[in-house]
């Protein structure tokens, strides 16, 4: 008989590398198929690494140009402009810790209760991402701009024709966030097609005016709207030293990293960790419209001429965000 060795074959599929499987899959599905569609959704195309503890700020621009009829040998009056810097916060690296016994796994089986909620506990994660969007978005900005209309298609064309007086110097994408209760009456009366990203509901084109985010986080009867191209995501690196100190699994950015099913024998559990810093900011401030919806009444009717811009827009100023340490 051939003489057979007690040790392990080759290329057998061990424990740790069916955890290491899991957690692959758990980063590539939430950069993948998540994070990056909410990124094309917003149309961010900066994204910026950063280190633990940067302070963020918005700088708000402000000032009178001079007239420029100067005639021969007159002294040029200056302009004079002011920067206002306004702190938004740090962004820091956030953790979360899960824990498993060995009873929930003995009554449970380890699937249901290692590997389901391993991804409960992303979607929660994702969430969080989300109200930092919304709470960042909520929050008042200086040199934000405000409009009404009657109805919600006169409210987003008011809303349209601001971005494109903000943003003259570019071709601007307008994509706006609404209750979906404002929006709910247009759904079952026109050809909508409802997509998801990142956990959110979101419509293209609508009303040929630009895309619409729709979420609860927005008070109904209220909108907030800018131009895709103003979006910045601020990031911290979950690769490199931290995934190396941790054995952290993170994607090819680091956006997220995620250390599954080890063993905590002292406490007879399995525990998972998952390391993120996210941040959405938008670097004109002053192209952040906020805008309320009049409902309409019997007498009125809502706008739906197509919008336009302002004849003679006012002078642009900036607000740009940035990060200093």
């Amino acid at each position: 008989m051939p003489n057979i060795g007690t040790e392990a074959e080759t290329n057998l599929i061990t424990l740790d590398k069916m955890k290491k499987v899991r957690e692959v899959d758990f980063t590539q599905r939430f950069t993948h198929n998540s994070l990056n569609k909410l990124l094309e959704v917003l149309g961010v195309t900066r994204k910026i690494p950063m280190m633990e503890g940067t302070t963020m700020y918005v700088y708000s621009i402000t000032g009178t140009l001079q007239d420029g009829n100067v005639g021969e040998g007159e002294i040029i009056p200056l302009s004079q402009f002011e920067v206002q810097k306004t702190p938004i916060g740090e962004i820091t690296l956030q953790k979360w810790r899960k824990a498993v016994s060995a009873e929930a796994i003995k009554k449970s089986g380890y699937q249901e209760a290692v590997n389901n909620t391993d991804e409960k506990l992303l979607r929660l994660v994702q969430n969080g991402i989300r109200s930092n969007l919304f709470n960042f978005l909520n929050n008042p900005l200086t040199g934000e701009t405000t409009v009404s209309g009657l109805g919600l298609q006169a409210a987003l064309a008011a809303a349209w024709g601001q971005l494109q007086v903000k943003f003259e110097d570019d071709t601007a994408e307008a994509v706006y966030f609404l209750n979906p209760l404002d929006v709910s009456e247009y759904l079952g009366t026109a050809n909508i097609t409802v997509q998801t990203a990142f956990g959110m509901n979101y419509i293209e084109n609508f009303l040929g005016l630009g895309t619409v985010i729709m979420h609860s986080r927005i008070t109904k009867g209220t909108f907030i709207a800018t131009a895709k191209e103003n979006f910045i995501m601020y990031y911290l690196t979950m690769n490199g030293d931290i995934a190396q100190a941790f054995s952290l699994t993170a994607d090819q950015l680091g956006y997220i990293g995620i250390k599954s099913g080890y063993q905590d024998e002292q406490r007879a559990q399995i525990e998972s960790l998952v390391m993120s810093g996210i941040q959405f900011l938008v670097e004109y401030a002053e192209g952040v419209i906020k805008g309320t919806i009049t409902p309409a009444t019997s007498g009125g009717v809502a706008a739906s001429a197509a919008p336009t811009a302002a004849s003679a827009p006012p002078a642009k100023s900036t607000a740009k965000t940035t990060a200093e340490k």
